[in-house]
Order: C-alpha cells, then sequence, then structure tokens
C-alpha cells in the first residue's frame, strides 16, 4: 500500500499558501497510483511529532501494511531536523521507501548530506517565522494596538480598532463581584459565595456556561484591565507550545517577563482604582480571614498574630484544669511548620471584647479611626512598589555624583573641566526629575489611602446603623471587624489593633 502524508498549519496557509487538496493532488502524480491511503494533519504544527495522522501512519508501517511513503516536502513531516531523522530512519529500517515530490531523496552520502541540509534549514525558517510573529505582535502593541481577543470578562474585541470595548451586561456583573467582596451584605460571603450565587442566578460566563468557579471570580478581582490599563507582552509563553507532549516534570512554565518589557494600553474602565486596590488587600487576607470553618466559631478568627514569633494565633478548645475553655493560640503542631510558635495564648473572651470595644468605639465616634488608620499597611501597591524603586534611583544618582566628584577632585578623572560640569548637570537633572517623581507617587498613595478609609468608615457606619446598634448578633460582628481591622498582634503586655 502507498501512503500519501500531507500536513498544512495555520502559518503555512498565510506565508507560503500551502493547501492539504494540492499536497496530496502532487503526491498522487507522483506516486502514479490512485491507489493510495492519505494521511491528512490539518492545522497541526510541524513541531511535534506528536500529530494523529502521522502517529497512525507509523504505527501503519510499524504493523507493515505501508511499503512507500509520498510527501510533499521534508518540512510537512517535521519543522526540526532531528525529528526528520528519526521518522525516515524508523521507516527505511522497514523498508519502506520514501518520496518527496518536491526533490529526490537518495540513499546516498551526498544524497542524506542534502537531506540534513534542507531540515536544517527548515528549522532555521521556523525559528524566524516565530521570530518575526513576535517581533509584529510587540510592533502593533506599541502602536497602542490589541494584538488579539484575550476574551476579558467585561470586554468585548473590536478587529477593526484592535481594542476592547465594554460589554454592559457582562461589566454589571464584574462590578456586582466587586461590591459583593468589597461591601458587607447578607448575599454572599467571600469569593466561594460570589460563585454560588452567580451560578444560582443562572449568570453566564464569558463562554456561555452557567457554572461559576471560584477561581473565575479571583480571577476577575485580581485583574487590574477593569481600573482601565491592560498590560501586553507580559508573560513570557515561550515552550509552552510542547507542554502537552512533554513529562510533568519537564513542562515549561509561564514566567513574568521584567516589569520594563510590559506594554500598557488604555482600556475603557469598569471599576474605580480604589475599589480594585481594597479588593487587593482584603484577598491577601482571604486566606486567614475565610479559614475553613470550624465546630465552634471564632469572632477574631485569621486576623491574631502572635507579635513576637508573627504565627498566626488560631482558636482552639484547651483543657485548663479539667475545665475547657476557648483560647487563640500560636502553637503550630503541624509537622511541616516552619516555626512551632512560642506557646502564646489568650482567651477567647477577654481578646474577643477588647477588639469589640475598641470597634464599637470607632463606629460611635468616626473620626477616631483617623488616628488608627496612620499604621503602615503590609499590602503592596503600585505607588508603594514606584516609591521604593524611586528611592533606589535616586540613591545611585546621588552617589555617583559624590564618586564623580571625589575621583576628580584627585585627580583621577581623565576629563575636562568643561565635561565634568555637564555630567554633574545631566546627574543634577535626573535627580530633581526623580525627587519630583517621588513626590508624586508619595502624595498620591497619600490621598488613596485617606480616601480608601473613608469609604471604609463610611460602608462599616452604614451597615452598623442599618443592624441597630443593640445586642449585635456574631454574624455582624464577624463582619464588621473584618472590614475595619487589617489584624491584630498580641505581645506579652500589650494588644495593638491595625486598622484599614
Amino acid at each position: 500500500m502507498i501512503a500519501i502524508y500531507a500536513r498544512v498549519s495555520t502559518e503555512d496557509q498565510a506565508k507560503k499558501g500551502y493547501s492539504i487538496s494540492d499536497q496530496v493532488r502532487q503526491a498522487k502524480q507522483k506516486a502514479q497510483s490512485h491507489e493510495v491511503k492519505t494521511y491528512i494533519d490539518d492545522g497541526f504544527s510541524g513541531e511535534f511529532l506528536d500529530r494523529p495522522a502521522l502517529s497512525r501512519l507509523r504505527q501503519d508501517v510499524k504493523e507493515g501494511m505501508i511499503h512507500k511513503v509520498v510527501c510533499y516536502d521534508p518540512d510537512r513531516l517535521s519543522r526540526k531536523l532531528m525529528n526528520q531523522l528519526i521518522i525516515t530512519d524508523e521507516w527505511e529500517r522497514k523498508g519502506v521507501d520514501i518520496v518527496f515530490v518536491s526533490g529526490e531523496y537518495a540513499k546516498t552520502p551526498e544524497g542524506q548530506l542534502f537531506y540534513s541540509m534542507r531540515g536544517a534549514i527548515s528549522e532555521f525558517e521556523k525559528a524566524k517565522i516565530n521570530e518575526r510573529m513576535s517581533r509584529g505582535r510587540r510592533e502593533k502593541a506599541k502602536q497602542g494596538k490589541i494584538v488579539r481577543d484575550y476574551q476579558v470578562y467585561g470586554y468585548g474585541y473590536d478587529k477593526e480598532t484592535c481594542q476592547f470595548y465594554i460589554i454592559e451586561e457582562e461589566a454589571e456583573i464584574v462590578r456586582l463581584i466587586f461590591d459583593l467582596f468589597t461591601t458587607p451584605n447578607d448575599i454572599a460571603k467571600g469569593i466561594n459565595g460570589i460563585a454560588t450565587y452567580l451560578t444560582e442566578r443562572k449568570v453566564p460566563t464569558k463562554k456561555g456556561r452557567g457554572v461559576w468557579h471560584r477561581q473565575v471570580v479571583r480571577q476577575i478581582l485580581m485583574n487590574q484591565t477593569y481600573t482601565g490599563l491592560f498590560y501586553q507582552n507580559k508573560w513570557n509563553t515561550e515552550g509552552m507550545l510542547g507542554n502537552k507532549h512533554l513529562a510533568q516534570d519537564e513542562k515549561v512554565s509561564v514566567k513574568l517577563r521584567p516589569k520594563h518589557e510590559w506594554i500598557d494600553i488604555a482600556v475603557p474602565v469598569i471599576v474605580d482604582e480604589m475599589t480594585f486596590e481594597y479588593a487587593q488587600k482584603k484577598l491577601s487576607e482571604a486566606k486567614r480571614r475565610h479559614a475553613k470553618q470550624s465546630k465552634h466559631k471564632y469572632l477574631l478568627s485569621g486576623i491574631v498574630r502572635c507579635g513576637k514569633c508573627h504565627n498566626t494565633m488560631t482558636g482552639r478548645k484547651a483543657k485548663n484544669w479539667n475545665t475547657y475553655i476557648f483560647e487563640y493560640s500560636d502553637v503550630k503542631s503541624t509537622s511541616g511548620a516552619k516555626c512551632k510558635g512560642c506557646g502564646k495564648r489568650i482567651k477567647c473572651e477577654v481578646l474577643d471584647d477588647l477588639v469589640w470595644k475598641k470597634v464599637h468605639d470607632w463606629l460611635n465616634q468616626p473620626d477616631k479611626i483617623a488616628a488608627a488608620s496612620e499604621n503602615e499597611s503590609t499590602s503592596h501597591t503600585f505607588e508603594e512598589g514606584e516609591i521604593a524603586r524611586i528611592t533606589k534611583q535616586l540613591e545611585q544618582v546621588r552617589s555617583g555624583r559624590k564618586k564623580l566628584l571625589h575621583l576628580f577632585a584627585k585627580g583621577g578623572a581623565d576629563i575636562s573641566e568643561e565635561e565634568m560640569k555637564g555630567m554633574l548637570a545631566d546627574l543634577k537633572e535626573e535627580e530633581e526629575e526623580l525627587t519630583a517623581k517621588l513626590e508624586k507617587y508619595q502624595m498620591t498613595k497619600h490621598l488613596k489611602s485617606t480616601e480608601h478609609n473613608k469609604k471604609t468608615m463610611k460602608q462599616a457606619l452604614e451597615y452598623y446603623m442599618s443592624t441597630g446598634k443593640e445586642g449585635v448578633a456574631f454574624e455582624i460582628k464577624y463582619e464588621l471587624i473584618r472590614l475595619v481591622i487589617r489584624e491584630v498582634k498580641v505581645f506579652d503586655d500589650t494588644i495593638e489593633i491595625y486598622s484599614f
């Protein structure tokens, strides 16, 4: 039986005009027979051997069903020289004749050399195609265009302008997700609760499915695109295309590129920046905030930490002189715990009363929250990152000026006085620019923090007033504490309470 193998991928259709029908037609002419069996891989990359039709052909050759294989060109078998040699060697050992339409394949030293050279050229061409496509996408992004439809929930993609536009029905769901996550409510608690709520309401996902998973909700909450800034060239996915052909321990993982390589594109705003940053703060605490429910509910579960060893202090039932009590303890019994804790313990009722009294006091006298809000936040905002980066640059510039002056004073610098003045002027100008940027980011950080504190207290007060001040239920206390308080630290002789 004569076999005809044909393959085409999207890039081949676009770049070379290959077509399956043309390959098969020319292969039949070369075979000089219509009694053939065709093996066609339509839309498969030639970079890997794991292709449906090629795998069937190799199996049929192995079973002795095929005595001749006709293919349009060696690069249809594979785009990699090593893979081409593996296939041809495998078939030759079975006595199969290999024929190419685009050139003769001779089993001579010269023929083998020519075949290897063509394979190497094909592999080089594949690498160049990938490089050109990547460069083209980067250039397109630098022109302010979004290179493809990334399927971001809340946005549609206009192929004509290469820009995102808001799909209002989806955008409303995005805003709802942020509202449910950042505002106390009786509708949905946490990410799991939001996912369940959307599923019960039969809200369709981006792919039109009716089930929302917690990870999808989390991804929406973490997506900075909704604030009006979409990043391209952010992730390096080189080599990931072949993951399905590799063992688990050999798979290539996605890597984050350095920030200076990211290309930002302005897109329509769905969520304001202050709400987004507040959501990030809550997400950073989510693991501790929404800890697994135990039989006994602890009012401060997930937000208490030992001030000495910094272990989280979890609620537990302990025996004390034949009497069971509930307490918060930093002791970790897990075998893999990095720190076993320093043995700090405090009765739940004592700490709960102290913290609730403080929150109750704040809610009845909102101006007192301002002083507590001055405590340094542990979350890493964009402004904080820029402040740290610019501060480091300023230190380097100032250090450079001192070294330059010292070197010139010692006579060790082979430069003229005019050149020295020019270099110092440049460094001074750079220092002034960096100082201005630093002041801008510091002011922005302060304003955002102030606005956020006002919004937090407003939400807490509205929730507090709507539930009534007397006889506040455990669940309401639980929510109010987590809206106002970021962390509680227990020291040997003091308790420190940190607000947002």
